[in-house]
């Protein structure tokens, strides 16, 4: 079992930054490759940023390349996500998710553990 927690969201001005955080304890996070997803009222919960298990692939939604950043500090296992350049269409739920044996990261069925979310606003 993982247990995932994060953190760091709020409320932001347009073309503002953020950093969120996702904490996991339980088994070694190393372990997982884990990516970042939202979900917007209304909308099916989308792909957002993965990265894979040593750090050294990362992957991002069309959306977002270029103004998100996915990072991981295996020795904390903590897995961040930098937005910059935010917008109001980015306002959604975050969640942090973590899978193992990942084919396709875009995917929300690859991953196992789920965090419970933090909420990004970004008002037009």
């Amino acid at each position: 079992q993982v247990q995932l927690v994060e953190s760091g969201g709020g409320l932001v001005q347009a073309g503002g930054s953020l950093r969120l955080s996702c904490a996991a304890s339980g088994r070694t996070s190393s372990n997982y490759a884990m990516g970042w997803f939202r979900q917007a009222p209304g909308k099916e919960r989308e792909f957002v940023a993965a990265i894979s298990r040593s750090g050294s692939n990362t992957y991002y939604a069309d959306s977002v390349k270029g103004r998100f950043t996915i990072s991981r500090d295996n020795a904390k296992n903590t897995v961040y996500l930098q937005m910059n350049s935010l917008k109001p269409e980015d306002t959604a739920v975050y969640y942090c998710a973590a899978g193992r044996g990942i084919a396709e990261p875009t995917t929300v069925s690859e991953y196992d553990y789920w965090g419970q979310g933090t909420q990004v606003t970004v008002p037009s």
